[in-house]
């Protein structure tokens, strides 16, 4: 009897181990290496990159504001805000790592300006420099800092409004930034501490991330993270409170575009993409393999939230009193964004 069950148990093997050495293997757990790296090398590098290059410019035109103070200057200082905001906000979909372990984004984006503060430290004879910002709160420098200093409280400061303080100020604060958006760089850069390194060797030899789900799942927390700070707090509070003093970036009224290049950091992520780098894999492979429909509400999704924000009339701060529809669709595209990324993406992911 026993023989004779240890012989059927040897056939079974037998059986078995040829099954999987021929028509069926054993199937090997999904190598995401492809969708780590263009994340990793092609959006979140370049962007951090876009950024750092976009704040030098910021520095260096602000000196020559602080050097030739009139017209042509403040208004090339302004543009050039604008255009370093815009990958700072497109970073926004993935602010971990670096950026909030090193205390990067409070001093980069604290909101609101500490005004009271800053006036106190423009009338002292202390001199301004970046160093001595350095060692400030973030509410005294960063990008709100600086839009406050270039467009004032009304958002329509006139040159000769300017103080030699200001303009001072203006250069070691567009200084300060510059240094931190170069550091956010280099400590993701392969040049630097390489910490994108532990992003695309997650699960293998990563020292921050076990395995690489655990770091796809925090890339897809991270998106639904900035869609409930837009949906329900940039959008939000302002607009429920009809309060502009609760508005972000309403100095230089560049609110809508904040909103607008948040969203695009989710597409940015989700699709594998940041302007012309990216070869497209990314999370929206693993989404589309297991649910092409919820890809596709993704990306619809994404895009309505996107066109809705930019279709609010105006600037925001007179939206929120007088185009509240327009206003309440974009919040209710956003948050609707924010559900399908919870409730069909994060259980895919959780589930891998």
């Amino acid at each position: 009897m026993k023989n004779h069950l240890k012989a059927l148990l040897l056939l079974a093997v037998c059986s078995f181990v040829f099954a999987c050495s021929n028509d069926d293997p054993i199937p090997e757990a999904d190598d995401y290496t492809n969708i780590l790296s263009n994340t990793g090398e092609s959006v979140i590098l370049k962007t951090y990159d876009s950024l750092s290059t976009k704040a030098q410019e910021l520095f260096s035109i602000a000196q020559d504001l602080l050097l030739n103070p009139d017209v042509q200057h403040l208004a090339a200082a302004r543009d050039a805000w604008i255009q370093a905001r815009s990958p700072w906000e497109q970073s926004e979909g993935f602010l971990f790592g670096p950026v909030d372990q090193e205390g990067l984004d409070p001093s980069l984006d604290s909101w609101p300006v500490n005004i009271t503060d800053l006036d106190n430290v423009l009338k002292s004879a202390n001199p301004i420099t970046i160093e001595f910002l350095q060692q400030q709160e973030g509410t005294l420098k960063g990008f709100h800092t600086i839009e406050y200093l270039l467009w004032g409280h009304s958002g329509e400061k006139q040159i000769q409004q300017f103080t030699q303080r200001e303009f001072e100020y203006l250069s070691a604060a567009c200084g300060a930034l510059a240094h931190d958006a170069k550091t956010l760089f280099d400590l993701w850069s392969p040049t630097g501490e390489n910490y994108v390194q532990q992003l695309i060797k997650a699960g293998n030899g990563s020292q921050i991330y076990i395995s690489q789900k655990a770091a796809i799942e925090e890339m897809s927390n991270a998106l639904i993270i900035i869609a409930d700070e837009v949906g329900n707090g940039k959008i939000n509070d302002p607009f429920t409170q009809k309060d502009v003093a609760l508005e972000e970036s309403r100095f230089s009224s560049n609110s809508k575009r904040d909103f607008a290049d948040n969203m695009r950091s989710i597409l940015n992520i989700y699709t594998g993409n940041f302007g012309n780098y990216g070869n497209e894999h990314s999370i929206s492979d693993i989404i589309q393999q297991k649910d092409p429909l919820v890809h596709q509400e993704i990306l619809a999704a994404i895009s309505l939230s996107i066109a809705s924000i930019e279709n609010i009339p105006g600037d925001f701060s007179d939206a929120i009193f007088n185009h509240a529809s327009s206003v309440e669709l974009a919040q209710t595209n956003v948050r609707s964004l924010q559900r399908i990324l919870e409730e069909k993406l994060l259980p895919i992911i959780s589930n891998l």
